[in-house]
């Protein structure tokens, strides 16, 4: 028996409290439910209990940040507590809680079972802190597989829309095969280093002499969480399942699960082997695993903007964009590979978490915009739909195009924040290869702003041709625009103190893996 699994089942370490964030959201989700099935007609009390148990999930994690050692595991080493951790589990609790404030008019104007979407927003959001917190293969997968379930249900929860059906149908399958590919990349590399713990897996890399086994179950990983983060070329899902999924699920499906893939590809990739970040017997596997990653990144950077200059339909530009934004977050992730250990490496980390949080609050404004605008069952979500509504409804409109200025990465917004602080740690790492990365990235930035202007354009220089009538704003909506123009501009100017706390040292984390 590996010696690891038998001290560990020896000496066990339960410590409930640094996993109670995460108890504190499944529970919400089980009472949302257990309500829900008593009061069915209430639409309002299983959000205000969702949205409670999001603020005391994230008054928990606050309190573990500064009160458990950083870079401690915990449950037999499968459950890591890191800023890796805490970083994406705060962003994943701020995309959930705006959803649920965004699909206040949503579920009211549709009809939809409001404590079951709820439920399944919460068990999403489990899943989403589980892949962010597991430093165990299996846990990252029962995370992932927590996360994959509920958002295929959400995706297709019109039900008497066929684009919608159409919609989960595809994200189903392609999403199992997915999970397929990374599954069996688990499997093959438990059997090359007979551990499914990434602490002990990175240890047995460093070894020059690990099987070849390890690098097709890496390669296939890849494929899955390639799937997953939607970079090309396995972006294929994201434009018809943005398209048929309600506006509020697309929000978040574009925001929260991208997020929590690229949370576990990083601990996965960057933590978990060692031989992606520079320290193998082998410079030529690490340049050839670098150079992989590249190319997917200027893929996606350059598929996602071209593909969205096309596009006519408001959500399928998103979609398109959402590939993009993935290609941007590479490059971090490829700066934290080529830093070394330590501090630099933290805020190679951070930068993506960063990233991520700014993405996160201003795709979901904008999508809270086109969801109040585009009606029952987002039948205007084209560009024309928007035509000369610039002065109409001069709320919507102004706040829209902060959101389309931050994604295309404008000084003063997040967006420009993010992208200056994911290119940072390329450009420090001296590579020849990340220095040309960055350089195809600006380029794309310079394209993408075809069409993110043209939604500016289309509002405030197109005639409208038919009668407009400004819809009404539901409170919960405007709170969570209010949240989201409010999250765009501090993060924009005032950045320092997010990205200091993101980037504290994991140094106990640090020295398990030595």
């Amino acid at each position: 028996m590996n010696t690891f699994f038998l001290t560990e089942l020896v000496t066990p370490d339960p410590n409930v409290r640094i996993i109670l964030p995460e108890l504190v959201v499944a529970a919400a989700g089980i009472i949302v439910m257990l309500y829900d099935s008593f009061f069915p007609k209430d639409r309002v009390t299983s959000g205000i209990i969702s949205l409670v148990g999001l603020a005391v999930s994230a008054f928990l994690l606050v309190g573990l940040w500064s009160s458990e050692p950083l870079g401690s595991t915990s449950w037999n080493g499968m459950i890591a507590h890191d800023n890796l951790r805490l970083g994406f589990s705060i962003v994943f609790l701020i995309v959930t809680a705006m959803t649920v404030l965004i699909s206040t008019v949503w579920v009211e104007r549709e009809d939809v079972p409001v404590g079951e979407y709820n439920a399944l927003l919460l068990f999403a959001t489990f899943g989403m802190m589980l892949m962010a917190s597991g430093n165990d293969l299996v846990v990252i997968f029962l995370g992932l597989e927590t996360l994959s379930i509920a958002t295929y249900v959400m995706a297709g929860l019109r039900r008497g829309d066929l684009k919608s059906n159409e919609s989960a149908m595809k994200y189903f399958i392609l999403g199992s095969f997915a999970s397929a590919f990374l599954l069996y990349g688990m499997a093959l590399i438990y059997g090359a280093t007979g551990s499914t713990n990434l602490t002990v897996i990175a240890e047995k890399v460093v070894n020059p002499n690990f099987p070849a086994l390890l690098l097709i179950g890496g390669a296939m990983m890849v494929v899955g969480f390639g799937f997953k983060v939607a970079a090309a070329p396995f972006h294929v899902w994201t434009p018809d399942v943005y398209e048929g999924a309600p506006a509020p699920v697309t929000g978040f499906m574009a925001a929260g699960p991208k997020a929590a893939a690229f949370a576990s590809f990083i601990r996965v990739f960057v933590l978990g082997f060692p031989f992606i970040a520079g320290v193998a017997a082998s410079n030529y596997l690490h340049e050839t695993w670098m150079t992989v990653l590249a190319v997917m990144a200027m893929l996606s950077m350059t598929v996602g903007n071209v593909a969205a200059i096309m596009q006519n339909n408001v959500k399928r530009m998103l979609a398109y964009s959402s590939i993009a934004h993935a290609g941007y977050a590479l490059v971090g992730f490829l700066g934290a590979g080529a830093a070394n250990r330590g501090s630099s490496q933290d805020a190679a980390i951070a930068s993506v978490a960063f990233y991520m949080l700014t993405y996160a609050v201003t795709n979901l404004g904008a999508f809270a915009v086109i969801s109040l605008l585009a009606q029952k069952n987002d039948r205007r979500s084209d560009f024309e739909d928007f035509n000369g509504i610039g002065f109409k409804s001069p709320v919507l409109s102004f706040t829209l195009s902060l959101f389309m200025l931050s994604l295309l990465g404008l000084p003063l917004t997040a967006g420009f924040m993010g992208k200056i602080l994911v290119f940072r740690p390329a450009l420090e790492a001296g590579s020849t290869l990340l220095v040309v990365l960055v350089i195809v990235a600006v380029i794309n930035t310079a394209i993408s702003a075809y069409y993110y202007l043209r939604m500016i354009v289309v509002m405030f220089f197109k005639e409208r041709v038919t009668e407009w009538v400004e819809p009404k704003m539901p409170i919960g909506l405007a709170v969570a625009l209010l949240v989201a123009v409010v999250g765009v501009l501090y993060l924009g100017l005032f950045a320092g103190g997010v990205i200091e706390k993101f980037s504290q040292s994991r140094s106990g984390y640090e020295a398990q893996l030595k």
